[in-house]
């Protein structure tokens, strides 16, 4: 969903960095699959097709933090768009 964020922390030798791959669209959401020592994360589009790929290998990986966007339940929606709340 548009808004999902996966980051990434990374030893980087003397120092670590942070990387971050968002679903920038709706529609879109973020993977995150680890492979042969390789940590992948890639936005990807509702048929599947990844639009963005970051890969890292998976023994400097540091942090893999997930942020979902909260999602609303249908009773918060309708109170919501109600034009007399």
């Amino acid at each position: 969903m548009k808004g999902d964020r996966v980051e990434i922390v990374v030893d980087a030798g003397d120092t670590t960095r942070t990387y971050e791959v968002v679903a920038t669209r709706a529609g879109r959401r973020v993977e995150t699959a680890v492979r042969r020592g390789v940590v992948e994360v890639s936005e990807v589009t509702r048929s599947g097709t990844a639009v963005r790929t970051a890969r890292f290998m998976a023994t400097r990986v540091l942090a893999l933090v997930e942020q979902p966007v909260p999602r609303q339940d249908a009773s918060e929606r309708h109170l919501r768009d109600d034009p007399k709340a």
